[in-house]
C-alpha cells in the first residue's frame, strides 16, 4: 500500500521535548512511549522511528533543535539547504554587481597592462625579473 490519503501528523516541539523528557525520566521504551502518547502504531515502525530521532535531535542539539523546520532535502556536501538562496536588498544586490563589473573592468585593465609591458620588453630585448 503506498501513501496516497494519508496525512502526516504536525506534532508542536513542546510535545516532542514532553514526550522525549517523560520517556528520559520514567525509562521507557520507544514502543511503550508511542502506545503512551498514542502517537501511531508502534508495530508499522514509523512512531518509533520518529522517537528516535526527536532523541537524537534532542540530545545532539537540546531543546531548541526540536524547534526548528527540519523539511526539505539538504545538500550532501555541507549539510545546507537546497534550493533557491534567500533574497538580497535591492540596495545590496545593486552594490554587490557595481563591485563586480568593477572588478572584471580591472582584471582586464592588468591583463592588457601585463600584454603591454610583455610586449615592450620583447621588443627591446630585454628580460623581466
Amino acid at each position: 500500500m503506498g501513501k496516497t490519503g494519508r496525512k502526516n501528523k504536525v506534532y508542536s516541539a513542546e510535545f516532542k521535548i514532553s514526550v522525549i523528557m517523560d520517556m528520559r525520566e520514567h525509562h521507557l521504551g520507544y514502543c511503550e512511549t508511542a502506545r503512551k502518547y498514542e502517537l501511531g502504531d508502534p508495530n508499522l515502525g514509523g512512531s518509533v522511528h520518529n522517537l528516535k530521532r526527536w532523541e537524537r535531535i534532542y540530545l545532539e542539539e537540546g531543546a531548541e533543535g526540536l524547534m526548528k523546520e527540519r523539511r526539505g532535502r539538504t545538500c550532501s556536501d555541507g549539510g545546507t539547504r537546497k534550493g533557491r538562496p534567500p533574497k538580497l536588498d535591492k540596495k545590496v544586490e545593486e552594490d554587490l554587481i557595481a563591485e563586480n563589473q568593477r572588478l572584471r573592468m580591472e582584471i582586464e585593465y592588468l591583463k592588457k597592462l601585463s600584454a603591454l609591458v610583455l610586449a615592450e620588453e620583447r621588443k627591446s630585448g630585454k628580460r623581466r625579473k
